[in-house]
């Protein structure tokens, strides 16, 4: 048995000694008929092997998470905009030397969010510190989309309690790279969305939505609709700033016009500061 696994091994490795080389040398990978298919990049982004890219982005992160312990997480969405209270406070300085009224503008609204950024860090550090020493089964763990902003402002939180977490980046002209405090081996890149919001949903065990713009805005809703609809089991959503949701969005509108329940509302609460967050998670579970 071993004899042939270590065959398999070999021309495994062998299709990977190929690719390797073509790319060192800057060859291009024309189409070839005699390259092994799961090592044959040109035909795997054919359009007709979109559902094998799919199991693909569905079944790497699920392995990579299982094998470092990973069963339950919350979720952290927010603006990939907004910066620290420091790099703010910079970003202005910088805005008014260049005289510029759109720029300095522009700084002055990240300044004034910027304290969104601090408390999402202050979130992500008790979540890890309560983690710490416990069972894998009951540990929760930070996760986010990877990217700058909130997201790299959660990650900080749990590596500066001394945790790990999990970043679910999407490949964008705009992020190229995922924020250097998510966990190296758990920083994930996903070509389809779906995939990826699937995969925020299959270990979360809470949501907390901060302000964001359209992306956050529509997976708060996707999270929603989810538990709404029973499609996925109830959790608790924190939408993190009372004062941006409600402003944002009049859902008593949405009860005036009969298009949702008085009890929709119940789906989710507010919370102004990361003990009150934290606080609405652990009641929910009674930890």
């Amino acid at each position: 048995m071993s004899s042939n696994r270590d065959l398999h091994d070999k021309r495994l490795a062998d299709a990977w000694a190929t690719l390797k080389s073509h790319s060192d040398a800057g060859l291009p990978l024309d189409p070839d008929a005699s390259r092994l298919a799961f090592a044959d990049p040109e035909f795997l982004l054919r359009r007709e092997t979109r559902g094998i890219r799919f199991q693909l982005e569905l079944l790497k992160p699920d392995l990579e998470q299982q094998a470092h312990g990973i069963e339950n997480t919350i979720v952290v969405f927010g603006s990939a905009r907004f910066r620290s209270e420091e790099e703010a406070v910079a970003l202005v300085a910088a805005a008014e030397a260049g005289g510029d009224e759109a720029v300095i503008r522009r700084a002055k609204a990240l300044a004034r969010n910027a304290h969104y950024y601090e408390k999402a860090r202050a979130f992500g550090k008790l979540v890890a510190q309560y983690s710490a020493g416990k069972e894998p089964r009951d540990m929760l763990f930070i996760c986010t989309g990877g990217g700058p902003g909130i997201m790299q402002a959660a990650n900080r939180g749990a590596y500066e309690g001394d945790g790990i977490s999990v970043g679910l980046a999407i490949a964008l002209p705009m992020e190229e790279a995922a924020n250097p405090y998510v966990t190296p081996a758990l920083s994930f890149k996903f070509h389809y969305f779906a995939l990826r919001k699937m995969h925020f949903m299959m270990r979360a065990k809470a949501l907390v939505a901060f302000p964001g713009g359209f992306g956050t805005l529509d997976e708060l809703f996707e999270v929603i609709t989810l538990v709404q609809t029973r499609k996925s089991k109830q959790v608790p959503i924190v939408l993190f700033g009372s004062e941006y949701w409600k402003r944002l969005i009049n859902f008593d509108v949405l009860i005036e016009e009969g298009v949702i329940s008085p009890a929709d509302l119940e789906l989710f609460s507010y919370a102004d500061d990361a003990e009150t967050a934290w606080e609405a998670i652990k009641a929910f579970y009674r930890l």
